[in-house]
């Protein structure tokens, strides 16, 4: 029997289904009911294990709604850590989850994890898997809009195909400004790290992995991928 892997951001529910570790087909979904969208998943299929990783806090009606549709559920929140070893605990679900897959992909090999989505965090793993710290710094689209937001003259931009290295008008300014202030941080942490094994994952993940030359791991799904890893401990 499979089990239903989903993971709650602060933007977007990514959900798969997994036989063991292989995931199998993946959804999105961006709304407001996304209890009654896992729900919607369960309809045809009834997972052993459900595990949830989510940025907030599962409220106990929801929790006691998706029990009724799975074996086991597992919940991964700032309230439910039973899941986590070795990490310290203001690390969110989603981060170790993708430290989980880290480790199983590449063991014994120092690791730089580098997630795209509504923030950019940086992971460092040992060569024994050990967490080593991490940093957290704004997302692209974040970026755009803090722009936006919190200045009257500049206009919301959107993360653009091609980019200028020096921009020539306002929208381009703020365009290299943002990708190229992205990809110096980056390439900041590559050079004093050069040894390690570089993976990205997240929304924004392919896009800044084609615009370096360094040797990139490129896992999109690699917080499911530590779900179904986790999930695995609860079968049978």
């Amino acid at each position: 029997m499979a089990n239903l892997l989903v993971d709650i951001g602060n933007t977007v529910l990514k959900a798969a289904w997994a036989d063991g570790v292989t995931l199998g087909k993946t959804f999105r979904y961006q709304g407001e009911h996304k209890v009654s969208f896992i729900l919607s998943l369960t309809d045809r299929v009834r997972p052993e294990v459900l595990v949830i990783s989510s940025a907030r806090d599962m409220v106990p009606s929801d929790e006691d709604r998706l029990k009724t549709c799975c074996d086991r559920l597992v919940i991964m929140d700032s309230m439910h850590r039973d899941m986590y070893r070795d990490v310290p605990e203001y690390l969110t679900a989603d981060r170790y989850a993708s430290i989980v897959a880290a480790r199983y992909l590449f063991r014994n090999r120092e690791c730089v994890i580098f997630d795209f989505g509504t923030t950019l965090t940086i992971d460092f793993l040992d060569k024994e898997g050990k967490y080593a710290g991490g940093n957290i710094s704004l997302g692209c689209r974040t970026r755009f809009k803090a722009l936006n937001r919190y200045s009257k003259a500049l206009p919301l931009v959107d993360t653009p195909e091609s980019v200028c290295e020096k921009g020539m008008s306002l929208r381009t300014s703020i365009e290299s400004g943002v990708i190229s202030g992205i990809m110096f941080e980056i390439q900041g942490y590559l050079g004093q790290n050069h040894e390690n094994i570089v993976i990205f994952t997240g929304g924004d993940a392919i896009y800044f992995a084609k615009r370096f030359k360094n040797s990139i791991f490129v896992v999109c799904n690699l917080v499911l991928m530590g779900l179904a890893i986790l999930a695995e401990e609860y079968v049978g």
